[in-house]
């Protein structure tokens, strides 16, 4: 037993039964997976502000996603390689807490700015010659403070139940590739049954509340594409909403189904888990960038005249 009432350090342990072997393949699958972010989501940050002729909500609202996506992956990814690479998994206790809080602020900002960037859209396909006394660039920023607003209360409220419990058993290890609030829940030794209780609550209101917007856009855009008498446009827009319905689908269902399992202390292989905080987290921020900016046809172009401009073609 300990006399401290917090551990000094944590241990990430990542996956639990993967083979010694594995270790630096691994690693080298989560920095592919950092690199790719990081270009993704910088080019998304940099264009957006550099270009100004995508000063505009939409792009607003995506420059911010990749901007929370890029930061997230930053503050999760290079430990989390560091463990498999050089086996140094060891991370300070308050540095953990600092991961939790930013791990589920940002998590709840994603969140809730898939909803704004729904309900744009749904704005923009509805009512499209009313759209910019609607959204302006004004609008989406207010709304882009306010997610940030909701995200910090969440990620306040995951500190402060983690703050007040004792951790005197002297439990170390995380089972996870990242800090979370199941992970640093369960190196307690009393009664976190509130703390759960109050983590699932939150969860569920920071999921479901967005999801329910996001789904009654979408339901009401694809409505609208169906009684549509332009055949053409409303089949790439039809395309544009399912991939877009993938990427939320990969977001968000995975985190309800991981959350309902713990509060329901439903049984799960500690591997499986793992393997579905990685793909829920990792795969949207680099999917986002390419399904959201990258893909559409302003940015293409830009694209386009940058290479026209800086790598020219020599046909001799």
């Amino acid at each position: 037993m300990t006399n401290q009432s917090t551990p000094s350090e944590v241990f990430l342990v990542g996956f639990p039964s993967l083979p010694l072997r594995f270790h630096i393949p691994v690693s080298l699958v989560m920095l592919l997976v950092y690199i790719m972010s990081l270009v993704a989501n910088g080019s998304v940050v940099g264009l957006i502000i550099l270009i100004e002729s995508l000063h505009k909500p939409m792009y607003i609202a995506i420059a911010n996603l990749a901007a929370s996506d890029l930061l997230f992956d930053t503050i999760t990814l290079p430990k989390i390689i560091a463990r498999y690479w050089f086996n140094d998994g060891t991370m300070p206790f308050v540095a953990c807490l600092f991961q939790v809080f930013w791990v589920h602020n940002l998590g709840t900002f994603d969140a809730f700015l898939l909803m704004v960037m729904a309900m744009d859209r749904y704005v923009a396909i509805s009512r499209p010659f009313h759209y910019s006394s609607i959204i302006s660039n004004k609008h989406m920023v207010i709304a882009c403070t306010l997610c940030v607003f909701v995200s910090s209360i969440a990620g306040t409220i995951c500190i402060l139940f983690e703050m007040i419990l004792e951790y005197t058993c002297g439990r170390t290890r995380i089972i996870s590739c990242f800090c979370t609030n199941s992970g640093v829940l369960s190196l307690s030794c009393g009664d976190v049954t509130f703390s759960l209780l109050v983590v699932f609550s939150t969860a569920m209101v920071v999921l479901l509340l967005p999801l329910s917007f996001i789904i009654f856009s979408y339901i009401s855009i694809i409505r609208l594409m169906h009684s549509s008498t332009q055949l053409v446009q409303s089949q790439k827009a039809f395309y544009t909403c399912t991939t877009h319905l993938l990427v939320i689908a990969l977001y968000y269902i995975p985190r309800l189904f991981v959350y309902i399992s713990i509060q329901n202390r439903l049984i799960l292989d500690a591997d499986v888990n793992v393997l579905l905080g990685c793909l829920y987290t990792f795969v949207p921020h680099m999917a986002n960038p390419i399904i959201y900016c990258l893909r559409t046809k302003e940015i293409k172009h830009i694209f386009k005249n940058i290479l026209k401009t800086h790598v020219p073609l020599n046909i001799s």
